[in-house]
């Protein structure tokens, strides 16, 4: 409810008038019977016909005039709360510390942006149709009892019984609703990692398998959702039956007064109309609690988005040290739960050069790299940018200075000129045919139909080609520190070899930094770092490196194997 509750405060002054527009609607339905009534006594009097029936048929007009403006306005608004909502969690995404996401499913993580949040449409405006359904609720009630209170104390009987019931089965909404969704976003995670490796599923004949993985959740996520709706049927109909039975049970004492002379047929008549008419604010009122019970469900998953720590830091006013080296590590300490990553690393990465990170699998390249892109903060230990600690500096202005290239290099959705402009969006077109020659694509993409026009997804690009979009995309922001893992890990060699000379270009004026997966990557470092069980093993060049450090000519052999070193 607070999460509810949070996104309608924006909205109150379109809830208030909405509420106005329900009770005018409410109070123009309830006069119709007392109107009706009249008719009726009009007709047994022999008076004229022509006020009473003129008052219905005006009572009929304005109510469904006013209903109508509000159905339109509180649409409006849900659709409204809707986008409110999505955009609130966007926003967390794009905010969030990148553990908080790494650790989910990506489907799951979209279903949170677009299924979620529809479960607050109907939700949005529950609260206004709850106030207007009870009102009218108990208007409804206190105008039969001035008709008849022995009638309207059958009709009390009646509902009392019926909303113990409901309340009973009320609570079990959510609870199923919640499943649901739960369920749907788990398929939508397993879907989506699916479709990502499928070309590796192809390969394996895992098809059927997975397919029937995925079916089977699917299959789940419907057997939730059936049970959900079986849960909201019971209660539509115990609702709508219980008022069924009371209607006869009134019909029928009202009957037997009218034939003793009791109630006046009019009054009966009227009661009856407020009867039938009970039918709606009490499906109203159901049919909201439900739009709310779902709506909580979806607020309680989108408040676990909320939940997620962002990114923060509290920057102190500091100068940098025109000496210093461009990045440094200070006996920094990371640890993951009670596993240790990185272990009293102290590393210089000059402002100028080429440094070229090495060993095994586990001794901590990625960690270190997540640390000084402050993915991650380190427990012990403080990390500085030309001079100045991470502490006193924010994370835009830490990756302002640095550029990065994944080993898997993905690209965004979009055009290939978006892509490069992600991350220096004032380049102008001769800057991105420039970078592009550089790394060898200007031919390429000159080629196309739509040029840097042509979309990623359309576009026929290898793997190679887009590892080499996403180095474009770094070298155009002229960083201070250019952060590379492995950026020639899928290129032939004639174009690695092209590539090399971009990156010693690059490090002639600044510096890169790269996690080194293939021998000529080595080769061409100025410096060398290894890494064992997260700390820093040795440091050199290739060749004092070679002569000195066992655990170093074991790894280069490894890459001699797997990559030929280019002639």
């Amino acid at each position: 409810m607070q999460i509810l509750l949070r996104l309608l405060r924006p909205h109150w002054p379109v809830l208030a008038l909405g509420l106005v527009l329900g009770l005018i609607a409410n109070a123009a339905n309830l006069a119709a019977p007392l109107a009706t009534k009249r008719i009726i006594d009009t007709l047994g009097d022999g008076g004229a016909l022509a006020g009473p029936i003129t008052l219905l048929l005006g009572l009929v007009v304005v109510g469904a005039v006013i209903g109508l403006w509000q159905w339109i306005l509180m649409g409006t608004l849900a659709e409204q709360v809707v986008l409110d909502a999505r955009v609130s969690v966007i926003q967390r995404y794009f905010r969030a510390r990148l553990a908080e996401l790494t650790g989910r499913p990506a489907g799951e993580l979209v279903t949170r942006v677009t299924a979620d949040p529809g479960l607050l449409h109907a939700a949005s405006s529950s609260i206004v149709g709850l106030i207007n359904a009870g009102l009218a609720f108990i208007a409804t009630l206190v105008l039969m009892g001035t008709l008849d209170l022995v009638l309207l104390a059958c009709t009390l009987g009646a509902v009392l019984v019926i909303g113990v019931v409901m309340a009973v089965l009320l609570p079990t909404i959510s609870r199923a609703q919640k499943a649901a969704q739960d369920a749907v976003g788990e398929l939508g995670g397993e879907l989506e990692g699916t479709l990502r490796a499928m070309r590796t599923v192809k390969a394996s004949r895992a098809e059927t398998r997975q397919e029937a993985k995925i079916e089977d959740d699917a299959r789940r996520a419907a057997a939730h959702n059936v049970r959900a709706a079986k849960r909201a049927a019971w209660v539509w109909t115990v609702a709508w039956s219980g008022i069924s039975f009371s209607v006869i049970a009134v019909l029928g004492v009202g009957a037997w007064r009218a034939d003793a002379g009791l109630l006046e047929v009019s009054s009966l008549i009227a009661f009856l109309l407020y009867a039938f008419q009970l039918m709606g604010p009490i499906g109203e009122l159901t049919q909201n609690v439900t739009a709310l019970q779902s709506g909580i469900a979806a607020a309680r998953r989108i408040s676990e988005v909320y939940a997620m720590n962002e990114e923060t830091s509290t920057p102190r006013a500091t100068r940098s040290q025109p000496e210093a080296p461009v990045l440094a590590m200070r006996d920094v300490t990371l640890r993951y739960g009670e596993t240790e990553a990185l272990k009293s690393i102290n590393l210089d990465i000059s402002r100028r050069g080429h440094t070229a990170i090495v060993g095994p699998s586990g001794a901590g390249k990625t960690s270190l790299f997540s640390l000084i892109l402050r993915f991650l903060d380190p427990q012990e230990g403080d990390i500085l940018l030309h001079g100045r600690s991470y502490e006193d500096l924010t994370h835009e202005e830490i990756r302002d200075h640095l550029a990065y290239v994944e080993q898997e290099a993905p690209v965004v959705p979009g055009t290939i000129r978006e892509n490069l402009l992600l991350s220096q969006p004032e380049a102008g077109e001769a800057d991105l045919w420039d970078v592009l020659d550089r790394v060898i694509l200007r031919d390429k993409v000159a080629g196309m139909a739509e040029g840097l026009d042509s979309p990623i997804s359309g576009a026929e690009l290898s793997g190679g080609e887009r590892q080499r979009i996403a180095l474009a995309r770094a070298l155009l922001r002229s960083p201070s520190v250019l952060l590379l893992d492995e950026a020639t890990a899928q290129v032939d060699a004639l174009t690695e070899a092209a590539l090399h000379r971009c990156v010693r270009e690059k490090a002639s004026e600044s510096a890169v930094v790269t996690i080194a997966h293939r021998l000529s990557t080595v080769i061409d470092a100025d410096r060398i770092i290894v890494l064992q069980d997260g700390r820093v093993r040795a440091e050199g060049t290739h060749e004092s490196l070679l002569a000195s450090d066992d655990l170093y000519r074991g790894l280069i052999e490894a890459l001699r194997i797997a990559t030929p070193t280019p002639v």
